[in-house]
């Protein structure tokens, strides 16, 4: 595709996703490019990596286009993102210029906006904080809680493209023996600082078209996701329930540390994510899974109550840890979205609390940067359930920083790690 096409696809994808809000963009561009099969690998990169770049920045792309007349149409954040990326004005005046698969020439109104935007930087100490940090308001007292004097370095690291993690399946393979497979296809991998599964690919790699990854050999996941299975701190005797399941990545992983043996339950509300997982447990070759749907009036936690050694609960969230990888994610979720989140969440730990035996241990977890869907969570499920307590984890899959924790919080900035929190939550056995 030539640049002009590339930039009018780039502008068509940003009204798809403006036609769904509230679907997730990478959804909507799966479905985009799905129907646009001619669109070839390097040109669905580079379409990707302007639309992504335009929502990493998005307030402030706004911001200065109503500061000069123009409403931040789709059209004109694209141009306005390629400025503020340094492109001439000549060649961007070029790239919009006509032809069949162009995006339209820009008007004479349009062209003095974005000129008026050259050599201007896309921050600037005029803009309202939440703007700067590229943050809804309302979110900025909750984000400024959490983290305080360091949260414009947080919101950085948020900023910048996330890092492709992966990690090993000791059920086929070792750390090294999986580099060593995945260099031969010139994907060079580094061994990650926390999680000893992890290994770590910079950028965007075709991961998945790779040998060892249809040969089980690793799985995506990132390394806060892989040190929330570590904090379960599971055996091969155990009897584990994943309430959350999704499509099975932490699944995998509990699986794998229980080196196949045991028994897992992997639950969820929707069959499609529970149906996804079929895929990646066969490629890994776990054989210790059963999956089950949860459903209204379902009898089937009734009859396994207190049965469970342990349970982990991923709880549904504003998905605030994730803004890395989902920039999208911090304008859909509203403030009447997270408080029916918290309401949720609690609902959830409660139900889950019942299937946990004495002795057995609940890890709630979220990928959430928020205290009210984290630690605030905990204070109130302690409160309700005095027959619960907090203890360290004690999991010798942990590094020796984390392995004496009973709450857990990872943040790119400082773990560079995607955002998450764990707790591990033991049902005191009855007295004697």
């Amino acid at each position: 595709m030539t640049p002009t096409a590339r930039l009018a696809a780039s502008i068509d994808l940003l009204v798809a996703m403006e036609a769904a809000p509230r679907k997730p963009a990478d959804a909507v561009a799966n479905s985009f490019f799905r129907e646009r099969r001619y669109i070839g690998g390097g040109d669905r990169r580079a379409i990707s990596g302007l639309v992504w770049d335009i929502m990493r920045n998005w307030r402030r792309l706004g911001w200065w286009l109503e500061q000069n007349g123009s409403a931040a149409s789709p059209r004109m954040l694209a141009g306005a993102q390629l400025v503020f990326d340094r492109t001439p004005m000549e060649k961007l005046v070029s790239i919009y210029g006509g032809g069949r698969f162009a995006a339209g020439a820009l008007s004479d109104a349009e062209r003095g906006v974005l000129e008026a935007l050259v050599g201007k930087n896309l921050a600037c100490d005029d803009m309202p904080r939440a703007v700067r940090l590229e943050v809804p308001d309302w979110l900025l007292p909750r984000l400024e809680e959490t983290f305080g004097d360091n949260l414009e370095a947080e919101i950085q690291a948020m900023a910048d493209p996330a890092s492709l993690d992966l990690r090993i399946n000791m059920l086929r393979t070792t750390r090294s023996e999986a580099m060593h497979a995945l260099a031969r296809e010139g994907l060079h991998a580094e061994e990650t600082k926390l999680s000893p599964w992890g290994l770590r690919l910079e950028g965007r790699q075709p991961v998945t078209a790779s040998k060892p990854f249809r040969d089980g050999l690793v799985e995506i996941q990132d390394e806060g996701s892989q040190l929330v299975a570590a904090m379960a701190g599971v055996d091969p005797s155990m009897r584990v329930l994943d309430y959350c399941a999704g499509a099975g990545g932490k699944t995998l992983a509990l699986a794998m540390m229980m080196e196949n043996k045991g028994h897992i339950v992997a639950c969820d509300v929707s069959v499609v994510r529970l149906e996804g997982a079929v895929k990646r447990l066969r490629r890994a070759g776990v054989h210790n899974v059963e999956r089950h749907l949860l459903t209204e009036g379902d009898k089937w936690a009734k009859r396994r109550a207190a049965s469970f050694d342990r349970v982990l609960v991923d709880a549904p969230c504003s998905g605030t840890g994730t803004w890395r990888r989902n920039p999208d994610a911090r304008f859909r979720t509203t403030q009447v979205d997270l408080e029916e989140l918290l309401v949720k969440q609690a609902a959830i730990m409660d139900r889950a609390a019942n299937l946990v035996k004495p002795g057995g241990r609940m890890i709630y977890a979220t990928c959430s940067l928020l205290r009210a869907e984290n630690a605030g969570q905990v204070e109130q499920f302690l409160t309700r359930h005095p027959d619960f307590s907090l203890v360290p984890s004690g999991s010798a899959s942990l590094p020796d920083s984390l392995r004496e924790k009973s709450m857990i919080s990872l943040t790119p900035a400082r773990d560079e790690t995607d955002g998450f929190f764990a707790a591990v939550l033991e049902r005191n056995l009855p007295s004697s």
